[in-house]
């Protein structure tokens, strides 16, 4: 499929008997546990030589129990490194003492913290939200974005406050595929990518999508303009297993990508497959 090995920015990994998920209540199909087992056998003989774990909104009460547990899966599968955690970075300075409990963990890379299911439409202009986000510098971590294209204005004022830590936007800041909706989206996702602290996850894109009736055709106009705004230089791949699922599978996400990209350069896709990550995440 590709002609080296690549790197996945977005792998999640979950137990349901050891840990909590209230959200897979509402999502029967992924409301079971999946490991790096599964994700191998998802993947088949796919050459993936890193992965960078995602925190999987275990509820909030165990997220540091979350952590030390996908600390302990990356013992047994070194490629597992890197780790973006969770930490309620909405207490401000008050984050600081969950951060340092984090900070002892190898290969951790960043945080997220989750805008997009927050009932307050500016959650991510509050200033504890601000200031707690800003403490990542202090700790060289990045910060990952999840939101909906509902989020994006607020969004681009909120990178602004935060100048000095790393982002990364998840899933091409979740576009309104389905109802075939891209007109603000278009214009926000450029004006986002201006900021050259602001980079750009090539994940999650189908989900957006109809999850039964999508075409790759549909999919391709977003991939290109989320492309052309951010550059190969800032853009990366993710797998987004098993979230993704609901609508693609592994290879089918990979496969959609490279048509998309019309004919890119062996450069362009080491640069999107391989060397964003590396630089973004710090990947050794």
């Amino acid at each position: 499929m590709l002609p080296f090995p690549i790197i996945d920015t977005h792998l999640h990994i979950w137990d349901t008997q050891r840990l909590s998920y209230s959200w897979l209540n509402d999502v029967p199909k992924l409301n079971r546990s999946f490991g790096l087992d599964d994700f191998n056998k998802a993947t088949g003989d796919i050459d993936i030589e890193q992965m960078v774990f995602v925190q999987c909104e275990v509820d909030s009460r165990q997220y540091l129990d979350e952590a030390n547990w996908v600390a302990e899966q990356a013992k047994s599968d070194p490629r597992l490194s890197g780790l973006v955690l969770w930490a309620p970075l909405e207490n401000g300075v008050a984050a600081a003492s969950s951060l340092e409990k984090l900070s002892g963990l190898p290969n951790l890379k960043g945080i997220r913290r989750i805008i997009q299911f927050e009932e307050d439409m500016e959650f991510c202009l509050q200033p504890k939200f601000i200031e707690g986000v800003n403490l990542l510098a202090d700790y060289d971590l990045s910060f990952d974005i999840c939101i909906d294209h509902r989020h994006l204005a607020n969004t681009i004022t909120f990178a602004r406050q935060c100048p000095n830590v790393p982002m990364v936007l998840d899933h091409i800041g979740k576009p309104a595929i389905a109802e075939g909706d891209m007109g603000l989206w278009a214009k926000q996702i450029v004006e986002l990518a201006s900021m050259e602290h602001v980079w750009l996850k090539m994940s999650g894109v189908a989900t957006e999508a109809d999850h039964a009736s999508w075409t790759k055709e549909q999919l391709k106009p977003y991939i290109n303009i989320a492309l052309d705004a951010f550059g190969a230089e800032r853009s990366m791949f993710g797998g987004d297993w098993p979230v993704a699922t609901q609508a693609i599978n592994y290879s089918e996400w990979i496969s959609t990508l490279l048509w998309a990209l019309d004919n890119p350069s062996e450069k362009e896709l080491r640069q999107i497959f391989r060397n964003t990550a590396k630089t973004f995440y710090k990947l050794k």
